[in-house]
């Protein structure tokens, strides 16, 4: 028989997890902390043998097997995520090396392990500049793609950077069925610049897009890679009213990176922001 007591506690966003996890446990023995800590929330699951109250007592075996397992399996998450949490919540100069070419910048190049994406193999290896001050954010795990890897049907986010001075920085994929039916497709065969952010405008502005807010398109190449990038003015954007896009299809996926900056820090951080943009390579 399993005495003891499992405490668990949690942050409040997941809060109407516990409730699934936990439906026998009597709601009275959910503590709400002091209004200093808003964001966490304490529960504790009492068994047999510990000084529990007798209506928790009587509560028949197979609902405390099941009580237990959904707490090891809620904490795992938990400690998951504040592990990824605080892992990111540094400046990425104290542990990316400088960018050789400038100095002033450092240099992200992504890994076959570093997000869901990479790991199934649906996304090349990617790399870009950004200045040392930046910090990296967590992505939302619904937004992350890590559901369903490796056959998802909408656009996820890879990673994301953001400096509250400058602006943010991210890497969204889309697999290319969703734009072509063409296996392998370049950016060519998808279709004119034009045609491209028509279809992923509303990834780079976080809402809607109008054809009105592209104010300028270019074409590159690096070697065999061809890149699509753009210049934009969203004065409804959620991700902000400037907004620098640079995008390009290998594999089975477009990537697409996108520079955003409000009208505080865009005259500030535009030329910074184009570095980066500039330095995007799959």
């Amino acid at each position: 028989m399993i005495t003891g007591v499992l405490i668990i506690t949690c942050r409040m966003a997941a809060a109407s997890a516990i409730s699934h996890l936990f439906p026998s446990a009597s709601a009275a023995y959910c503590r709400l902390p002091a209004r200093s800590e808003p964001s966490f929330v304490s529960l504790s699951i009492y068994f047999p043998g510990s000084c529990s109250p007798p209506s928790v007592q009587r509560r028949s075996a197979a609902f405390r097997r099941r009580d237990l397992l959904g707490g090891i399996i809620f904490v795992s998450v938990l400690w998951t995520e504040s592990q990824e949490s605080k892992a990111r919540e540094v400046e990425v100069g104290s542990y990316l090396p400088p960018f050789p070419l400038d100095p002033s910048f450092v240099l992200f190049r992504a890994t076959h392990t570093d997000t869901p994406a990479l790991r199934a193999g649906n996304v090349q290896p990617y790399e870009f500049i950004l200045p040392p001050s930046w910090k990296q954010t967590r992505v939302a795990n619904i937004l992350s793609g890590n559901y369903c890897q490796p056959k998802c049907a909408e656009p996820w986010v890879e990673v994301k950077f953001e400096d509250e001075k400058q602006g943010k920085v991210q890497v969204v994929a889309s697999p290319l069925i969703r734009l072509t039916n063409k296996p392998n497709a370049t950016i060519e065969d998808i279709g004119s610049p034009e045609k491209v952010i028509a279809s992923l405008g509303p990834f780079v502005t976080g809402n809607t897009f109008d054809s009105d807010e592209l104010l300028e398109t270019s074409i590159e190449k690096h070697g065999n890679q061809t890149y699509y990038s753009y210049l934009l003015e969203t004065p409804y954007a959620s991700t902000g009213s400037h907004n620098l896009a640079k995008a390009t299809a290998k594999g089975s996926t477009l990537i697409l990176f996108v520079a955003s900056a409000n009208d505080k820090q865009w005259p500030s951080s535009q030329k910074t922001l184009k570095a980066m943009v500039d330095s995007f390579q799959v």
